[in-house]
């Protein structure tokens, strides 16, 4: 059997699918104008009309205000593998995505929000937080090691069944007995699930609450997110964006560098990311749920020295200390090529980076696939971008940049806020 591309339906009126927000300020207000605000639009548009994604939905923020916020396409019922099993629904700005690894920035604000708080310490072995974890040469891995995918056991190979993740405790036993792929602490390898039931379980054991509930607590409150959560409640999962598996179907040798990572296929990671079982347990490294405006109000939160609005969420020490760098494009041995990365976060660079053109200073993370969060102090925004298609062999990627290059492009510098 011939193998075929998968595709989503794109109606010829995108109009008819696309949603404004009604917080959208004047661009002027914001050192733009509504050319600016037209032509991201008309990139955003060109993604959608890509058609490898069932739905797409931008926040951005500028100046601590929310310039443009819109969505285009269904958040459930167009997707190639839920048409008549899901009613066809228009996405908004208030639909809730899952932000898969772009919650790992979420998972570092809180390690450091509580390093700060002299609830923990960065640089403790894990094994003083949970004495089981420091077998087979691991007593001496630390809490940064593994927020700086360092801490060599970057996967637990072919544990990938959804019921695991419900099951902390069974995962924390076999994080115990793993032993280390890598030397621990010195070499880079992304830790795609791995990393965050070890920090979860470490914010339990300090704060005696879930990571969950300091989330909701101490950050999303605060900055009154719509979302914001490890997870959703099973009675809202209906209004969430189905995620599906699109384009062609994934060759070899980057097969195998997903599967690697996830410990799962495309196609099987995106069932997980749709099983109740997944979106209702706590998954420190991949299961945050977030509308586009909750993500960009993380990184406003972040650029603004950790107050916003009113609300004095954390210290400006704590968003230094989340910058710091911690390597400088050394090749990730889990992805295959080199990333800028700071403490829990990736990092921008000159002349190209992971958040558009031109942006050295800008910080954040991605998410499966192409899910992004970044806050960029040269031109004062920040950022959520939220997508439910999953592709990786699609064309699609000159799209995708040249929407982060318009945002940066069509978002001017202002002067220095260092």
């Amino acid at each position: 059997m011939a193998l075929r591309p998968i595709w989503v339906d794109v109606p010829d009126d995108v109009s008819a699918v696309t949603t404004v927000g009604e917080a959208e300020c004047d661009p002027r207000s914001v050192g733009m104008d509504d050319a600016d605000v037209a032509a991201i639009h008309a990139a955003m548009e060109a993604l959608y009309r890509s058609r490898t994604q069932p739905a797409v939905t931008l926040c951005i923020r500028r100046a601590g205000r929310v310039v443009f916020n819109r969505a285009i396409g269904h958040a459930r019922g167009n997707g190639p593998d839920d048409k008549g099993v899901n009613p066809l629904t228009l996405a908004t700005p208030s639909t809730p995505f899952c932000i898969f690894s772009a919650s790992k920035a979420i998972t570092a604000v809180v390690m450091h929000l509580l390093d700060a708080q002299d609830a923990l310490r960065l640089d403790d072995p894990v094994s003083e937080y949970i004495p089981g974890f420091g077998k087979h040469g691991k007593r001496w891995i630390t809490i940064r090691h593994v927020l700086t995918h360092r801490a060599g056991i970057p996967s637990l190979n072919k544990h990938s069944d959804p019921d695991l993740l419900t099951k902390p405790d069974l995962i924390l036993g076999l994080l115990c007995d793993a032993k280390p792929t890598l030397p621990p602490g010195r070499r880079l390898a992304y830790h795609a699930v791995t990393g965050g039931f070890i920090m979860g379980e470490i914010v339990k054991r300090v704060t005696g609450q879930t990571i969950a509930d300091v989330l909701r607590e101490q950050i999303a409150e605060p900055l009154g997110c719509d979302v914001l959560s490890y997870g959703i409640d099973p009675d809202r999962a209906h209004t969430m964006a189905h995620n599906s598996f699109t384009g062609w179907p994934v060759p070899f040798p980057v097969s195998a560098i997903i599967r690697r990572a996830l410990g799962a296929s495309m196609e099987h990671a995106c069932e997980i990311s749709n099983d109740e079982r997944f979106l209702s347990a706590i998954v420190p490294s991949g299961n945050v749920v977030a509308t586009a405006n909750d993500l960009a109000l993380v990184y406003d939160l972040l650029l603004h020295k950790g107050t916003l609005g009113g609300a004095a969420v954390m210290s400006p020490r704590v968003v230094r200390r989340l910058r710091q760098e911690s390597s400088y494009l050394e090749v990730d041995l889990t992805l295959g090529m080199p990333i800028r990365y700071g403490q829990g976060v990736m990092l921008g660079a000159r002349p190209i980076s992971m958040f558009g053109p031109d942006t050295p200073r800008a910080f954040g993370h991605y998410g499966f696939v192409n899910i992004a969060g970044w806050a960029d102090p040269d031109r004062d925004i920040a950022v959520g971008l939220l997508t439910s298609g999953k592709p990786i062999v699609a064309g699609h990627f000159l799209d995708f940049y040249r929407l982060l290059t318009t945002i940066s492009r069509r978002c001017p510098k202002v002067p220095s806020r260092r």
